[in-house]
């Protein structure tokens, strides 16, 4: 089995430097769209930061009113204050916003986890139009073509995917997985994007 970052787009992946790639999520056939990426800078405290204290967050948020309501949820969960805490308040916001957008959606399912388990170690497709998915610390989300399971694709921290969900696409040919992490005692900081309802 081997395991490698996306290098090479195929015509159900699609895979830039460039944020407009997400864009391709909308054409018929793509199931994935990756925005390969460094991670900011200023997120780079997250590597470091002690997770014990931080509460998961799993919220509808309104377009409306993102900003206030993202800057609440991350105070409510006891996220850092300051410089670091409004450095990753804006990329969630800034992921938010794009996302919702492009997917014309007026709210959004935000969830923004501390993962310590191999709890979704199986390769799947969300019952979800589209996820948008964005590891900010730790190993990325690994992904597969149903037709080719021994070779396993993994985003970076920082790169953001866009997945297309069952409600879109009845009949997936990419897979997707949190990395097997537990064994080795890491940590990640995942952030998911559903349409809500």
């Amino acid at each position: 089995m081997t395991l490698a970052r996306t290098k090479i787009p195929t015509a159900c992946v699609s895979v830039s430097a460039r944020i407009e790639v997400l864009e391709d999520i909308l054409g018929q056939g793509v199931e994935l769209a990756i925005w390969q990426r460094e991670r900011p800078a200023d997120l780079a405290w997250l590597d470091h930061h002690d997770w014990d204290q931080i509460d998961d967050i799993d919220a509808i948020v309104l377009l409306d009113d993102l900003h206030g309501e993202v800057i609440d949820l991350m105070r409510e969960s006891f996220y850092p204050t300051g410089e670091q805490g409004s450095a990753l308040a804006s990329e969630i916001i800034s992921l938010a916003a794009y996302f919702a957008d492009l997917m014309g959606s007026t709210s959004l399912r935000l969830r923004l986890e501390v993962v310590e388990t191999d709890a979704c170690r199986k390769f799947h497709t969300d019952h979800v139009a589209a996820r948008l998915l964005s590891t900010f610390s730790g190993q990325g989300t690994q992904w597969i073509y149903a037709s080719a399971q021994a070779d396993i694709q993994q985003m970076a921290p920082g790169d953001v995917g866009i997945f297309k969900g069952r409600l879109w696409e009845e009949n997936p040919t990419v897979l997707h997985r949190s990395p097997p992490i537990a064994a080795a005692g890491e940590t990640r900081l995942l952030l998911a994007l559903d349409p809500a309802p």
